[in-house]
């Protein structure tokens, strides 16, 4: 039986080579790749020099291999420190784990007076309060919420419209104070809301507790007006004057905005960019559809193609590249999330973009008549039938019962991207996520079949554009290491 080598064998570095640290690499664009390591910093090489590289060929005097031995991909007798800067890289990296769930996410409602074709809830008519969170189930919410370990909490309002049970939203603020003062850490709120109903009482209540503002901006009139439809025809003027008002009684900086790309928004970027600037964004977050709740009861999710949307993507981020580049500063939001996964050791703690997946971890919801789920993707799963990821009830289980429930466990060992099938192999797997519920959704199966995954297909394609864009041109590169502490 043959049997493996001394340990001392393999360590090339101890006799004036090198020695390869764990790497991935992918094909990028014509005879180049890119590489990474555990962490995500990454390097781009020919095939040659990948070539030279794997077969411990690259010279010393190769400019690549300084850059390949800064950046952790191999080591040699000068640079035996870089293991532990790898590990500290990588505690560093993984840090949000131990922390644990800092996002809580309150549906206080269901009603709503708008009807949008691509929601993804099952939304109800306004006058339909069976629909609404109660003060018990408000109060066992919060009693899980200040048992999580995150050295922060966000508490989120969601709906539904969730103003139009706004008592309930200031019921839940003053509770959550009143715990938060026993034992103290930061806490933040924040109303995401489409500003139809928004009353002086209101902005006095959030003015005072400091609580942030977040709203739907999909464009110009005509586009949102078409996309987010009221009584009244008049969803965009109220979206204006809502964000005007907030601003004026909160600070400009306490007001948020996020647009949906529908099948009329694919030709207009430029013109939804210039709107967000009309209003004084300084940044856009360009969101595809998702295949949940009412979305998919409409058939607005099936209205375009992956392909279709990252046509509109990268037509916008070029403007806005341009933009930049032209003296007006402005970010697009899901790029900049990414960037600061490529250039900096930190993980941003968006729950799309998590590995182990975003969902308990990153957030939790809890829904209006107690159930709690995963998050805000399986309520809305949820919302057509299907309670795969609910993982309890406030009036039936504990903190304990609740975070290692098979409903969460199972999805979060079995889509861990660092060992699915194609994503452990994948050079952009430190900047990807999990997200086990989308694959759900759309195959059935906590991984998915990876070429078959519109989320696969759309990512790789703004993983790989990136990267191209900053090894392309200079300029870019250094507005793109801004976007990275964004």
């Amino acid at each position: 039986m043959s049997k493996f080598l001394p340990l001392a064998a393999y360590d090339t570095a101890a006799d004036g080579r090198y020695q390869l640290l764990p790497l991935k690499l992918t094909p990028l664009k014509e005879d180049r790749y890119v590489l990474t390591n555990m962490v995500g910093e990454y390097a781009v090489a020919s095939r040659q020099t990948v070539s030279s590289l794997v077969r411990h060929t690259l010279r010393p005097t190769d400019p690549k291999y300084q850059e390949l031995r800064t950046k952790h991909f191999l080591r040699d007798a000068d640079s035996n420190v870089a293991i532990d800067l790898l590990v500290l890289k990588a505690r560093t990296r993984y840090q949000k784990l131990a922390d644990f769930t800092s996002l809580h996410i309150f549906v206080v409602s269901l009603r709503c007076e708008h009807s949008c074709p691509y929601c993804q809830v099952s939304r109800q008519s306004d006058d339909r309060s069976a629909y609404d969170m109660s003060t018990e189930t408000a109060s066992k919410a919060l009693e899980l919420v200040f048992r999580s370990p995150s050295p922060a909490i966000k508490i989120e309002f969601q709906g539904g419209e969730p103003l139009l049970n706004f008592p309930l939203i200031k019921f839940i603020v003053e509770s959550a104070i009143e715990i938060n003062n026993r034992a103290p850490r930061p806490l933040q709120f924040v109303i995401t809301t489409n500003l139809a109903l928004l009353t002086d009482e209101v902005l006095a209540f959030c003015k005072a507790h400091e609580i942030l503002i977040s709203t739907s901006l999909d464009g110009p009139r005509d586009l949102h007006n078409a996309n987010r439809p009221r009584p009244g025809r008049d969803s965009y003027e109220r979206a204006c004057s809502g964000i005007a008002k907030a601003r004026e009684a909160l600070g400009y900086d306490r007001v948020s905005a996020l647009m949906t790309t529908t099948r009329a928004s694919l030709g207009r970027p430029r013109e939804i960019v210039d709107e967000y600037l009309r209003q004084g964004f300084n940044n856009i977050f360009f969101r595809a559809l998702s295949p949940y709740g009412f979305a998919i009861k409409t058939k607005t999710y099936a209205a375009y193609d992956t392909d279709e949307w990252l046509k509109f993507y990268f037509e916008g981020l070029n403007y806005i590249v341009e933009l930049n580049k032209g003296g007006r500063p402005f970010v697009e939001s899901y790029a900049a999330t990414i960037l600061t996964k490529m250039l900096t050791p930190f993980d941003t703690g968006y729950v799309d973009l998590m590995s182990p997946a975003g969902i308990g971890i990153g957030a939790v919801v809890y829904n209006y008549d107690g159930d709690i789920y995963a998050s805000d993707e399986s309520r809305m799963l949820a919302e057509m039938g299907d309670r795969t990821f609910c993982i309890g009830n406030v009036h039936k289980d504990d903190y304990e019962k609740i975070f290692i429930s098979d409903a969460l466990l199972t999805p979060l060992e079995e889509s861990f991207s660092a060992s699915a099938p194609m994503c452990s192999d994948c050079a952009f797997e430190p900047y990807c996520g999990a997200d086990p519920v989308f694959h759900y959704a759309t195959q059935g199966d906590f991984v998915g079949s990876k070429p078959m995954s519109g989320f696969c297909e759309k990512n790789m394609a703004i993983f790989r554009a990136l990267i191209n864009m900053m090894e392309e041109d200079a300029d870019t590169e250094r507005l793109f290491r801004r976007w990275a502490s964004f």
